[in-house]
């Protein structure tokens, strides 16, 4: 699904270069569900920008589902996630003055779906979530916990074959953190989709089935998480 090689970032800041990334390899497949670990200005940030089509690398490899992207222009790119890639952020990044469902329906505008689809396909996703009840609430009307939930359900309603979220769990509080990482173990379980949360808590990566940790834009660790977080096991620090 997701293999990448030497990938490097650099950022030109006045006279001086910043390197972000640093000869990043790793490969992701089909229907891992994966956290990218580590601290601020470690990376992880520029490197989720890649994998999301947002941004190219400066130098390496990125091959999305058997297709190279790095040399890729932006309509090339914009193409690429809409049809691949459902992006869920910290912000929820809701437009303020519509409605759970004309947000979650926005995408399918974009993807030229009809009126009566649109709608259809946007409840279907927000039943998914558990906000079947909460349809036509304005983001204001909604909780922090529910507001990313309708984050998710507009990230799943093309069905797209990868969820990149983005310290989805930053903005909410700690229960409120941990029904949302129960909701995107519930969804990966259910549909099987590429899950990849970038993040810099070691409890939310520990929600995952492997963690990959960087530092200074390099790959540290690459390990497989055996023992996930479930459902009502109680918060400890590693």
């Amino acid at each position: 699904m997701i293999q990448t090689e030497e990938l490097t970032k650099i950022y030109q800041m006045g006279e001086s270069e910043v390197r972000a990334l640093n000869g990043a390899s790793f490969t992701i497949d089909k229907g891992e569900m994966v956290a990218i670990m580590g601290p601020s200005g470690s990376g992880k940030s520029t490197l989720m920008s890649i994998i999301g089509c947002l941004d190219v690398p400066s130098s390496g490899s990125y091959v999305l589902d058997g297709v190279s992207v790095e040399n890729m222009n932006e309509k090339k790119l914009a193409e690429i996630r809409g049809r691949k890639i459902g992006f869920v952020f910290q912000q929820f990044n809701l437009l303020a003055r519509t409605s759970a469902l004309e947000n979650v329906m926005l995408p399918l505008t974009y993807a030229g779906y009809s009126g009566k689809e649109r709608q259809d396909r946007a409840m279907k996703a927000l039943d998914r979530v558990g906000l079947s009840q909460r349809t036509h609430h304005a983001p204001n009307e909604l909780s922090g916990g529910q507001q990313q939930r309708v984050a998710i359900a507009r990230a799943l309603v093309n069905e797209p074959a990868i969820i990149l979220a983005d310290e989805p769990t930053g903005a909410l509080d700690s229960k409120t953190g941990v029904e949302i990482m129960e909701l995107f173990q519930g969804l990966h379980k259910e549909n099987g989709q590429t899950v990849i949360i970038v993040t810099h808590d070691s409890y939310v990566a520990r929600h995952t089935h492997r963690i990959i940790k960087l530092s200074d834009g390099k790959i540290v660790s690459d390990e497989l998480n055996r023992n996930p977080i479930k459902a009502g096991m109680p918060r400890t620090e590693e």
